[in-house]
């Protein structure tokens, strides 16, 4: 098991849920911080020192207050602790729900796990730290699910053609647009047709679900 462990959460009652996984799984070393800029720096620091931590447990927001932080976001932090510490790894626990979005987490910011913050949040925590330190990546099955449906069912044009409709485009303006820049088809029925397909595929019954669903996995 990791034997140095930095957590970074600046909620008090969600760290003690943390620490106690943390002595849970008997790692012996180990510190919180509430803020990125801290938290980078201890990485610098324990590195300089020859203990680095091995593992990384961070959210992905954090609330501002009366101290200014260079890092305002989890994905900063992580971004740059990989640059310093490439081989950290790094458990996201966070609050975040939109599947394109804790995507992203892993295709940009080289995380190796995410658990999201709900009742059982203390189980699935362990569950990835274990599998993570025996040198899997562990990624929910609902994210895999959402982004696998996503990738086959929609491509640029169709992001292109959702993005103009939550702008309260109307059919006609989004096919003058579409044929202004060259993006085909961009008639009208053609448009029409297509919005269909992605209703259905989405499971939405009306144009507004639609966008609302596509927001909420992080698609527009």
């Amino acid at each position: 098991m990791f034997k140095k462990v930095l957590i970074v959460e600046d909620q008090e009652i969600m760290n003690q849920g943390i620490l106690n996984t943390i002595k849970e799984l008997d790692i012996p070393d180990f510190d919180y911080v509430t803020y990125c800029d801290e938290a980078l720096g201890r990485i610098k620091k324990a590195l300089e020192t020859e203990s680095p931590y091995e593992l990384l447990i961070a959210d992905l927001s954090f609330a501002k207050d009366h101290i200014p932080q260079k890092l305002q976001s989890g994905q900063e932090l992580i971004l740059e602790a990989k640059k310093i510490q490439p081989a950290l790894k790094v458990v996201v626990f966070s609050v975040e729900k939109k599947a394109k979005a804790i995507d992203d987490l892993y295709k940009i910011y080289q995380v190796d796990g995410f658990v999201s913050k709900a009742r059982r949040d203390g189980h699935d925590l362990k569950s990835t730290i274990w599998k993570i330190f025996n040198g899997e990546t562990v990624i929910p099955q609902e994210v895999l699910n959402t982004m696998r449906h996503i990738s086959s069912e929609v491509d640029t044009y169709d992001i292109k053609l959702l993005d103009l409709l939550s702008k309260g485009y109307k059919q006609s303006e989004i096919s003058l647009y579409l044929k202004q820049h060259r993006m085909m088809p961009y008639s009208i029925r053609s448009i029409e047709k297509r919005l269909n397909e992605l209703r259905d595929s989405l499971g939405a019954k009306n144009n507004i679900e639609m966008i609302v669903i596509c927001k909420d996995i992080g698609l527009i």
